[in-house]
């Protein structure tokens, strides 16, 4: 009973949020219509003013219920509807000092950005589905979720009265109030699933734009890769071999002169020989380890554990092997972390979880360090999370100030 009770208090209150938020474009609409009948003198012109305020309010409104429907919604019964919406892009400064958004150019890039901002949403089709979304709410979930203040209403004002009639209005409502408060509010999310989604065309359409700057973002990054191999190279191994084949032609010509000088020069060139194939082996290890190739992501991970200067700790039970560039970009990600818990946050320890679900492979990596690590746009975790979204992966920070740090990986894969 007491179960009861709580859900038809919790499904009322519920229910009056819906109906005031719903209600909230139509209220708009009704002062409008309220303010034409005051300024009504037998001029039919009259009303434009009205409707003009009733438009823009609606415009100003839509956005903002669709958001707290969607809130609502994702709250109450953890159905999660993405919005949709489209992000501006970056403005670029020009050699002539000007602004360029992809449409425009502007003086200032305050201006570029604001100008590209409203291109944008005006050009962005979730406004229209806002608009229809707004419209159709009231007279669906909105008037579903009126039924138990009405009931409640029409209670006060029976119950209030002396007349029989009346009473039997009063306890009639009372019971459809109570009777439909804990159901009424649970019309919003069919309504909201149904008129808030993307459509299947949209949805595409954002999903080849994400494709489309994946597709940038890794041919970026393998031509900054590429670039940092040639210098590595120009400035490593290629003056050290340079310089070994002048010390053996110098080795050469002193041969039969001086001897000990001969000798001391090959020395020089055999040392320099080493260090030039150490330099290699750890060129082609950072292109790609031997051992993830030989010996699979969680070996691999251990030895890069063992390898940080802090106290690392690898957990699983797992021995899998996934396709080589799954187990590249997992790799790399996890050496990332590792460095950024040295360089940023001055950890001293660090913890590396490495287990799969329903989906795919899922890697946790927890550091003592001091926290509030965050996503910049040319930053390496924004990088790392462009890496994993190859693959249709996800990064999730959580990052207190004072720490620790906490961030997960998650790759959706089927070579388990």
């Amino acid at each position: 009973m007491r179960q009861w009770v709580t859900s038809a208090c919790v499904g009322f209150v519920r229910a009056c949020v819906v109906v005031v938020v719903a209600m909230l474009v139509p209220a708009v609409w009704a002062a409008a219509v309220a303010l034409w009948f005051w300024w009504w003198g037998g001029n039919p012109w009259s009303g434009i003013a009205p409707f003009i305020w009733a438009c823009i309010g609606t415009l100003a409104l839509s956005r903002p219920v669709c958001r707290m429907v969607r809130s609502l919604v994702a709250k109450w019964t953890g159905t999660v509807i993405p919005a949709g919406y489209r992000q501006a892009g970056p403005v670029t400064q020009m050699a002539t000092g000007h602004w360029w958004n992809g449409y425009s150019y502007e003086r200032t890039s305050r201006d570029a950005r604001m100008d590209l901002r409203w291109r944008t949403r005006w050009r962005d089709p979730t406004v229209w589905r806002d608009l229809r979304f707004a419209a159709i709410v009231p007279i669906t979930a909105g008037v579903i979720c009126a039924i138990p203040p009405a009931g409640v209403v029409a209670a006060v004002l029976g119950l209030s009265q002396p007349a029989l009639s009346a009473r039997l209005v009063g306890v009639l409502g009372l019971a459809v109030a109570i009777g439909g408060a804990p159901y009424a509010w649970r019309s919003v999310e069919p309504v909201a699933v149904r008129f808030l989604r993307a459509s299947p065309a949209t949805a595409l359409a954002d999903r080849v734009d994400e494709l489309t700057a994946q597709r940038a973002d890794i041919t970026i990054a393998q031509a900054a890769e590429i670039r940092r191999i040639e210098r590595d190279l120009h400035d490593g191994a290629q003056a050290r071999l340079v310089a070994l084949g002048l010390s053996l032609a110098t080795a050469e010509k002193l041969m039969e002169t001086n001897p000990d000088q001969a000798k001391a020069l090959m020395r020089e060139a055999r040392v320099g020989a080493a260090t030039s194939l150490t330099e290699l082996r750890e060129l082609v290890k950072g292109i790609n380890p031997p051992i993830l190739n030989e010996r699979g992501l969680v070996d691999a991970v251990r030895a890069l554990a063992l390898d940080s200067p802090l106290e690392a700790t690898v957990s699983t039970d797992l021995q899998l092997r996934l396709d080589p560039p799954i187990e590249s970009a997992v790799y790399f990600g996890v050496a990332e972390l590792l460095t950024n818990a040295v360089k940023h946050a001055h950890a001293t320890r660090a913890r590396i979880s490495i287990a799969r679900d329903d989906t795919g492979i899922v890697v946790d990596v927890e550091d003592n360090g001091r926290g509030g690590a965050g996503m910049s746009a040319d930053g390496g975790l924004a990088g790392l999370r462009r890496r994993l979204a190859a693959f249709d992966g996800t990064l999730r920070i959580t990052s207190p100030v004072g720490g620790p740090t906490c961030v997960r990986m998650v790759v959706p894969c089927e070579s388990l």
